[in-house]
């Protein structure tokens, strides 16, 4: 793919991450609005359903940066990367806060048990729990203490977390037999997903004799 290279400048790029920064706070913005307006029928659902879509959504943007990087040729994308998987982790800590909150009222034995219980919301707990790690260990300064190689290894676990994400969805979808975005999620992350396995694997067998 042959694509004229695009070299933002520093002040332009900053002007990129402050658009996208307010931009990817909006959904959060008109959920808070519409709730304290008084505009909802079921303001937990809708809050619930919000923020599960957008953490999908930027889960699917974060793992589209480095494809796109790749056969652009536009290595600056890869400064937006971690500011869009921390979007990611923010409406997913929302997901939850609303589950722990509005659905338990801090009551986090009730929460266990519902956590124990119901699968779906099993596995969504299961993919959240790493998600934390990634998000605490996001930053230049965790980078040196880890160490680079260390930090690769931890933050595969999106190779984990983005399966799980999508069965959480898949799931709880399924009880309403509507499978339309869950099918839809899972091979755009499956795609996703599936290119870096396959350039991982063409660099590892790159130089081996036939």
């Amino acid at each position: 793919m042959n694509t004229l290279p695009f070299f933002p400048s520093p002040k332009q790029l900053g002007w990129l991450k402050a658009a996208i920064f307010v931009l990817a706070l909006l959904p959060f913005v008109r959920m808070v609005w519409l709730t304290a307006a008084g505009q909802l029928v079921e303001p937990l659902e809708f809050i619930t359903r919000g923020t599960g879509d957008w953490t999908l959504y930027f889960l699917c943007i974060t793992l589209a940066v480095t494809p796109l990087r790749r056969l652009s040729k536009w290595n600056w994308l890869i400064r937006l990367r971690r500011m869009l998987g921390l979007f990611v982790f923010f409406y997913a800590a929302l997901h939850f806060t609303t589950f722990l909150w509005f659905d338990h009222f801090f009551d986090v034995a009730e929460m266990w048990a519902d956590v124990l219980k119901r699968p779906f919301i099993t596995v969504g707990f299961i993919a959240f729990v790493p998600l934390i790690a990634l998000a605490a260990t996001s930053s230049n300064a965790m980078v040196r203490r880890l160490g680079g190689k260390r930090w690769q290894y931890l933050h595969r676990l999106v190779y984990v977390i983005a399966p799980l994400a999508i069965l959480h969805f898949w799931w709880m979808k399924a009880g309403k037999h509507n499978f339309a975005q869950p099918i839809l999620f899972g091979l755009i992350v499956a795609l996703l997903l599936g290119i870096r396995v396959y350039w991982r694997y063409v660099k590892s067998t790159a130089g081996k004799p036939a």
